[in-house]
């Protein structure tokens, strides 16, 4: 079958030599770039048979980068797999729209690889009928081993050459552990950002001494090994907690500075009435990620804005508020659940075209309790003068017109047109 190539693209430096350790046990070749750019260039000479792609990268991310790999002939068919710390189908849906094949939680698992591996027919199942108990290698159990081949072979006193064996499974170990920790640090950062950040602990664990004769040089090259990766490791979880704080404070502004879309150049005086109040707001468009809520996220502060001029201008009317769902092309079936296929799959392979099945447009619309709770301060407020009404609207009515269907038509062609046409439309009446 020849030897499989894998690309790891992860500007973490630990994070690459530990997915590439899990990797190079299924007798892959694996080369690594620490940027989607590097990546790039990499992929212009060379063909792996799958890429493993972090989500946040400096420069250009993840998502962009599976973009341009999916946009090149020659690379367009190389699965790649994202992992990253985000949840939630929203971020699954836009990753698989733009051509992954999947997405593994940045811990990642050795059996979760194992079966993305065996998904996409790179190692062969290893999977029997038969049971196996597996033990895992500790520092005791390693204590444990060294003592028994003593005890079984007494002519054959502890040698050099033993203990640095022992010393590399006791490194090998303890690099395993300390690369899961920062894993765990890092997430514990980002959960702790709009707050006060506390000080990172330097990691530490103790080693037990090996009850063999001459064995101190081993306790002092270990403890010597822990205080310079505990350094290392402190130093990388306070670069990136700055590097979030400063992706935080951007979204801040750029929240800031986002504004309602109006006709008119100047606010009108308070004293308008309502009809004019009317013809001097346009409507408002605003796309919905696939699997996301309507009238929830930036749609709700939009929607929040919106509602705030009017009652501060003395509005008395309706604001209509239509949703209006993309026909997607999806791959699955009920039991299993839909997905996004690959791009560049041929339209014709779709186990699904439409609404997102068990969602009729016709149903009401799924109404979050932030809109809930702001839909009803503002009647109280007002006392009924601002009326907010929420209906399905047509998916027949597309913003964009949908691809017509031939023998050429492609799934990203048509998801594409389906992602701009899944909108809600806020109108003032």
């Amino acid at each position: 079958m020849g030897v499989k190539r894998a690309l790891i693209v992860d500007d973490s430096k630990s994070a690459r030599a530990f997915l590439s350790r899990i990797l190079e046990k299924y007798d892959l070749e694996v080369e690594s770039a620490e940027s989607a750019e590097q990546a790039i260039e990499y992929l212009g000479h060379h063909h792996p048979d799958v890429i493993f792609m972090d989500h946040q990268m400096p420069g250009m991310d993840g998502l962009q980068a599976v973009q341009v790999i999916k946009n090149n002939p020659r690379t367009a068919m190389i699965p790649i797999m994202m992992y990253t710390s985000q949840e939630g189908e929203v971020y699954l849906g836009q990753a698989r729209a733009l051509g992954a094949v999947g997405v593994l939680p940045k811990q990642i698992k050795p059996t979760d690889v194992s079966k993305v591996l065996f998904q996409l027919h790179l190692v062969p199942d290893r999977r029997s009928s038969e049971q196996t108990t597996f033990r895992a290698a500790t520092l005791g159990r390693l204590q444990e081993a060294a003592e028994v081949s003593a005890a079984t072979a007494p002519g054959k006193p502890l040698t050099e050459a033993t203990l640095r064996e022992q010393f590399a499974e006791l490194r090998r170990i303890l690099v395993a552990t300390l690369d899961t920790h920062t894993d765990r640090l890092t997430s514990d950062v980002r959960s702790m950002l709009e707050g006060a950040v506390p000080p990172i602990p330097l990691p530490s664990r103790p080693v037990p001494r090996l009850r063999q004769p001459d064995t101190a040089w081993i306790v002092a090259g270990a403890a010597a090994l822990v205080a310079l990766v505990s350094v290392a490791l402190w130093w990388q979880a306070e670069s990136q907690r700055r590097d979030l704080a400063t992706e935080v404070a951007q979204l801040q502004r750029s929240s800031a500075t986002r504004v309602l879309t109006r006709a008119a150049t100047t606010q009108p005086p308070p004293s308008r009435t309502s009809q004019r109040l009317v013809g001097e707001y346009k409507t408002l468009v605003e796309p919905v990620p696939y699997g996301a809520e309507p009238l929830g996220g930036p749609r709700l502060e939009v929607l929040r804005q919106l509602l705030d001029r009017l009652k501060a201008e003395g509005y008395h009317g309706t604001v209509e508020i239509k949703s209006f769902p993309g026909r997607f092309c999806l791959i699955g079936n009920a039991t299993d659940g839909f997905s996004f296929p690959p791009e560049e799959t041929a339209f014709g392979k779709c186990d699904w075209v439409g609404v997102t099945p068990g969602e009729s447009p016709l149903q009401p619309q799924r109404v979050s309790l932030a809109f809930a709770n702001l839909t009803e301060g503002l009647r109280s407020s007002t006392r009924g003068a601002i009326d907010v009404q929420v209906m399905a609207g047509d998916p027949a009515t597309a913003a964009v017109p949908y691809p017509a269907v031939s023998e050429s038509l492609t799934a990203g062609e048509w998801n594409r047109a389906a992602s701009a046409n899944n909108r809600i439309e806020i109108r003032v009446r």
